[in-house]
Parts: C-alpha cells; sequence; structure tokens
C-alpha cells in the first residue's frame, strides 16, 4: 500500500514561513514601498514634466520660426520696394540727365550755326571785296584799249587765273 502524502502539509513550519513572509512584506511596505512608490511618481512626474517643456519648446519654436518668416516678408517686401524706389529715383534722373544734355546740343548747335552765320557773313564781305578789286582791275584794262568780245573775255580769264593762285588761296 502506498501512503499518500497531500501535496500542502499543515505543520508549524508552514505556519512559520506564512508569518515570516507576512512581517516581512509589512516591514517591506512601510520602509520601502512608499519609497519605491514615491521615486516611481516623482519619476513620473518629471517624464511628464520633460514631455510637457519640450512641447512647450516646440510651440515656441514654431511661434518664432513663423514670426521669423513673417520678418523675412517684410524684409523681402521693403528690399523690393527700395529697389522699386531707387529704380525710379535712377530713371528720373536719367530723364534729367537726358534733357540736359539735349539741351547742351542745341546750344551747341545754335553756336556753331552762329558761327557758321557769322563765318560766311565774313566769307561774304570777303568775296564782295574780292569781286569789287577785280571788276575795278577788269574795268582798267578793259579802259585802257578798246577791245572786241573775245579779247575781253581773254582779258577776264587771265585776270582771274592771276588773282585765283594769290587771293583765293587764303
Amino acid at each position: 500500500m502506498e501512503v499518500v502524502t497531500p501535496l500542502i502539509g499543515f505543520n508549524w513550519t508552514f505556519v512559520m514561513v506564512l508569518v515570516t513572509f507576512f512581517v516581512l512584506y509589512l516591514i517591506t511596505k512601510k520602509f520601502f514601498f512608499e519609497k519605491i512608490h514615491d521615486f516611481m511618481q516623482a519619476r513620473e512626474q518629471k517624464v511628464i514634466d520633460q514631455f510637457e517643456t519640450a512641447e512647450a519648446t516646440n510651440k515656441l519654436a514654431d511661434e518664432r520660426i513663423a514670426e521669423y518668416g513673417a520678418k523675412m516678408s517684410a524684409v523681402e517686401h521693403e528690399r523690393r520696394q527700395i529697389l522699386k524706389d531707387a529704380k525710379a529715383a535712377a530713371d528720373q534722373r536719367a530723364q534729367v540727365v537726358l534733357a540736359e544734355a539735349a539741351d547742351k546740343a542745341a546750344e551747341i548747335i545754335r553756336q556753331a550755326e552762329k558761327e557758321v552765320a557769322r563765318e560766311r557773313a565774313v566769307a561774304v564781305e570777303a568775296l564782295r571785296d574780292q569781286v569789287a578789286l577785280l571788276a575795278v582791275y577788269a574795268a582798267e584794262k578793259i579802259i585802257e584799249k578798246e577791245l572786241d568780245e573775245k579779247e575781253q573775255m581773254g582779258i577776264i580769264d587771265s585776270i582771274i587765273r592771276e588773282n585765283t593762285a594769290e587771293t583765293w588761296t587764303h
């Protein structure tokens, strides 16, 4: 026959193990569980705070990026306006310079025309003097002797040839 032993035997060792376990549980709960629980709560709160700080930092960074974008847009607009104003001022200055140049050119042309007219008047006056001198000289030659038309033309041609070489080259 076989002796059957129960799976869990009830003896005083078992009771002492239970009492020891219970006492250790109470001591551990009193001194360690609460500290471990507080440590875990603090750690959990620290992680939550870090997430919140990171989220706030991200929001702040997003706001600053948006501000930076707005400032860059304003600076770009201002740059375009400055360039536009500078171009308009340069165009206006160019128009003034061109107008001044046109006025100076017109004045130079007027002065040149006056000079040409004066030179022409001087040349005409000199030509009149020469023609008058030639006419008087030709008349003297013709009066000296009675000539036919052929001889008169010959004398006039010779007078012109003589005076052309001397007088007209001045």
